[in-house]
């Protein structure tokens, strides 16, 4: 499980995120990127980081399902996601 302290940043940061989106945009558009630079550095989406919706775990997360491959294995052998099995061949 991951430190409260960092999935609270990550929800500060998307929040930065989503106010500054359409001036983000904005001056990208008109290649002001001197008043871009003036912004603050976590209203960047490259900023944000995808983590864990259960545990907060950044590392090994699973885009489609939006949860670390931990998660994903536990989920599945308990039949918790649907379509997915395990494979064998």
């Amino acid at each position: 499980m991951a430190k409260k302290s960092q999935v609270e940043k990550m929800k500060r940061k998307q929040k930065t995120i989503a106010k500054y989106a359409a001036k983000r945009a904005a001056l990208k558009a008109a290649g002001d990127w001197a008043a871009l630079a003036e912004l603050p550095r976590d209203a960047s989406p490259t900023r944000h980081k995808n983590r864990c919706v259960f545990t907060g775990r950044a590392k090994g997360y699973v885009r489609y399902f939006g949860i670390s491959r931990i998660q994903l294995r536990e989920m599945a052998h308990k039949g918790l996601l649907p379509g997915v099995k395990k494979a064998s061949w």
